[in-house]
């Protein structure tokens, strides 16, 4: 059985968006896994103790990190499963969803979340959290989630691309879903599973690609989280 490590919250749930995106990605090559649970304090005690960070997937002898570099992985081989990529354009297409989530929507969502990520927390966490945040932002916690409300105006205007794209068609690449619409889609889950969940109007065509996203596979992303 496969083995996915994941920061999850003390509810059992997976919260980074990094995560969110390989779980997509391994439903969609139909492929069993089972997840390992961790937390910041043992993310130094996978496998051999050298990684920092999540996700990590084990799959038979191989072990790798870096969510890009696992679907890639994953592509390469199960060839026979369903393409995550559909082709090297649709590869392309990902590796420019991957850089304008990470530098477009998770600057506001970093500041929309952070709150909601040290409520699901276990202790320890929320302390390595607070500290981590509190270090970054150069004030505390709560005057970050106070800035919340800003960042919200911000990440609804940095969405404009998107929300043009899915005017007119109900996946990021057209006809079918693939790889990146499971990037920008763990990217709002994130916010999903700590409880942000009104962060779009009911009619934005990015909450209602958003909805469809989170039907696929039997609605496995669909009910979790924070309330």
């Amino acid at each position: 059985m496969r083995q996915l490590y994941s920061l999850c919250g003390e509810n059992g749930v997976s919260y980074s968006p990094y995560v969110w995106k390989v779980i997509m990605a391994l439903h969609h090559k139909q492929l069993a896994f089972d997840i390992s649970p961790v937390n910041f304090s043992t993310i130094s005690k996978i496998e051999d103790g050298t990684f920092n960070t999540v996700p990590v997937l084990r799959d038979g002898d191989r072990v790798l990190d870096d969510s890009f570099d696992i679907c890639e992985y994953l592509e390469q081989t199960y060839p026979d499963a369903p393409s995550l990529f559909d082709g090297e354009a649709g590869r392309q297409m990902a590796r420019f969803f991957e850089s304008y989530c990470i530098s477009m929507l998770h600057p506001p969502l970093s500041v929309i979340v952070a709150m909601g990520m040290h409520n699901v927390m276990g202790e320890s966490d929320q302390k390595y959290f607070r500290q981590k945040r509190e270090d970054r932002f150069g004030v505390s916690l709560e005057t970050i989630a106070e800035r919340g409300a800003a960042e919200r105006i911000v990440l609804n205007e940095r969405l404009a691309p998107l929300r043009n794209q899915l005017t007119n068609q109900p996946w990021i690449c057209g006809d079918k879903h693939l790889f990146p619409d499971y990037i920008v889609f763990g990217t709002l889950q994130w916010s999903w599973v700590v409880g942000e969940r009104d962060l779009l109007a009911e009619d934005d065509p990015v909450r209602i690609w958003f909805s469809r996203c989170q039907d696929l596979f039997g609605g496995i992303a669909r009910e979790v989280g924070a309330k």
